[in-house]
């Protein structure tokens, strides 16, 4: 079952539920948020009480990804209580692709930070049920504001030395009243980061990851597969510049994702009644490890079977703030 949300042709907003081949609004509810909400309130699972409501109109959800009328998955009526955060080395084949961006070898004495991180996940990152395992790398990439809808533009900063594509799957979450995480369901993501900047110094990490990025078009209620494999594309026009396959799911992991989960949320600040939460959960692939330099215009598709329509977006680069390219000025009071 995979849940959307659209912006009908007079402007109001839906919930979409497909099942299947056939997509119908959910009545009552105009937002994701709303019907999570709903659900914490009666002690009802999404499944359920989706399995309850009549269903409204049906939808045509390639037309309204075709006209621009798609939205994320789930937002927030404040988008500064959403959070967008990640973990990074929880792939089998990450750790390669990041040590080879920063010449590291395989011995211990040339090891990178990186694969040293990525060997511990390894060891510890799949505990026993009820035990915790080894912290990941964490990254924060921004809040509500930084996320661009499925079909819209992917801005880079103006000040940014790249902009390329991490096709990954997200964890969607909103924080009970008691505090409590309370995951929705799973979504295709695209993690977009600057490589270029992370290459130059592994501590530039935290820089390279402020940027915007998009997850959706659908949420799919439920655990995930353990083996998902999905396609990632760039297009320059007509052509396809890249496309390879990608693979997540805990087959495909050092660590799994109650331990992910456990070392984002364990932090007081992330369990704050009536948060979102949108996590991803790293990748192997990247079309920046074989070489390729994107450009504005170009445009990342990413799909993987069993979560709903592709991701796209298209490169843009955003204006830059200061006219003249100069030092951003802070002004005194």
């Amino acid at each position: 079952m995979l849940l959307s949300q659209i912006v009908r042709t007079d402007g109001t907003r839906a919930v979409v539920v497909r099942d299947g081949t056939e997509a119908h609004e959910v009545t009552g509810f105009d937002t994701t948020y709303a019907l999570a909400m709903h659900c914490l309130d009666r002690g009802r699972t999404l499944a359920e009480a989706l399995g309850q409501i009549t269903p409204g109109r049906a939808v045509d959800l390639e037309q309204a990804c075709r006209e621009g009328r798609i939205l994320p998955p789930i937002d927030h009526p404040d988008p500064a209580h959403l959070y967008v955060t990640g973990t990074g080395l929880t792939h089998l084949g990450s750790a390669s692709t990041r040590n080879s961006m920063h010449g590291g070898g395989d011995d211990e004495a040339g090891m990178t930070d990186s694969m040293k991180m990525f060997r511990m996940g390894l060891k510890g990152g799949k505990p026993a049920q009820g035990q915790v395992g080894v912290q990941p790398e964490w990254f924060y990439k921004g809040n509500g504001e930084s996320v661009a809808a499925p079909e819209a533009e992917l801005l880079s900063p103006a000040f940014a030395l790249d902009g390329g594509e991490e096709p990954e799957i997200a964890g969607l979450y909103v924080i009970g009243p008691d505090g409590t995480p309370w995951r929705l369901g799973f979504a295709v993501a695209n993690e977009f980061s600057d490589h270029v900047t992370e290459r130059t110094n592994y501590l530039f990490l935290a820089h390279s990851k402020l940027r915007r990025c998009a997850f959706g078009p659908e949420l799919r209620i439920g655990p995930p597969p353990a083996n998902i494999q999905g396609r990632s594309r760039v297009l320059r026009g007509d052509e396809v510049l890249f496309d390879a396959p990608f693979l997540s799911g805990e087959e495909n992991m050092s660590h799994s994702f109650a331990n992910l989960e456990h070392h984002h949320f364990k932090y007081d600040l992330f369990r704050h009644p009536g948060d979102v939460h949108v996590h991803m959960f790293g990748t192997a692939t990247l079309s920046f490890a074989a070489g390729l330099r994107t450009e504005p215009g170009d445009v990342f598709e990413i799909e993987v079977p069993g979560f709903g329509l592709p991701l796209r977006n298209r490169l843009a680069i955003a204006p830059n703030p200061v006219a003249d390219g100069g030092a951003l000025r802070v002004a005194s009071l």
